[in-house]
């Protein structure tokens, strides 16, 4: 797990606003990018990161990717929209579902649940592939949204939404990302939502991984949750998720 050099309060929220959003610019003029695309969900990590890029004065484009009318049913849409016109955002909606249904297969099925999770874990690839034509097309880099909570435990897709040419949140723990969100002005609306991929309906992503992020972030930040079985839980993702952070394996 990788340690923490720095931690965000309320105290220094204005400082590393400054800071990371000076790193994002940094990036994109070290690269010679015009500036930075990334997916928006309607999720708190997604808004911080475009209101980072904001603060950077870094050329930003967001894409809403649907898969279908999910975005409507969980509201998503709308936290998404309410950000994006209070802050005057680029954006355009792209639905992926044709793209998914197309490349879903039953192949190989052993059973229902390694059906529904090829199946979500899909949605993310194709975002992540339509997101770096974009990059490509429009000369900007891919960013990341995952935050340090998330990453300890493995929590995203590898080669989707784990795949990025810069992240400005990987070091933030869930609750620095609050810090942050609180000091960039984020609509309540989305601060106050249950954080979720949005992979089914009701999905939730403490209830996915039994876990809080209370617990996640305590583990980060004081080596303990407070609970010895919520701590092997992490520890056990942290083992099962290694492979995800590890260099592509080749023969020599």
């Amino acid at each position: 797990m990788e340690k923490k050099s720095f931690i965000v309060t309320e105290e220094n929220a204005g400082f590393y606003a400054g800071e990371i959003g000076g790193w994002i610019r940094k990036q994109a003029l070290e690269t010679n990018r015009k500036g930075v695309i990334f997916g928006m969900s309607g999720g708190v990590d997604c808004s911080v990161v475009a209101r980072l890029c904001q603060f950077g004065g870094v050329d930003l484009h967001l894409v809403l990717m649907p898969y279908g009318d999910d975005m409507i049913r969980t509201q998503s849409l709308i936290h998404a929209m309410e950000l994006i016109d209070k802050f005057g955002m680029s954006y355009h909606v792209f639905d992926i579902k044709p793209a998914v249904d197309t490349l879903t297969t039953d192949l190989f099925v052993s059973n229902q649940t390694a059906m529904e999770l090829g199946h979500a874990n899909l949605r993310p690839r194709i975002r992540m592939t339509y997101l770096y034509q974009l990059a490509q097309i429009s000369n900007r880099l891919v960013s990341g949204t995952g935050n340090l909570s998330e990453r300890t435990v493995g929590y995203f897709t590898k080669w989707g939404d784990g795949a990025c040419d810069i992240n400005p949140i990987a070091m933030l723990t869930k609750r620095e990302v609050y810090v942050l969100a609180r000091y960039l002005d984020i609509p309540e609306s989305i601060i106050q939502k249950k954080p979720s991929a949005d992979l089914w309906a009701g999905q939730t992503d403490e209830d996915e991984l039994g876990i809080t992020y209370r617990q996640i972030d305590d583990f980060i930040l004081e080596g303990t949750s407070g609970i010895p079985e919520v701590d092997a839980l992490i520890r056990k993702r942290l083992a099962w998720s290694a492979h995800k952070f590890a260099s592509i394996p080749v023969y020599q």
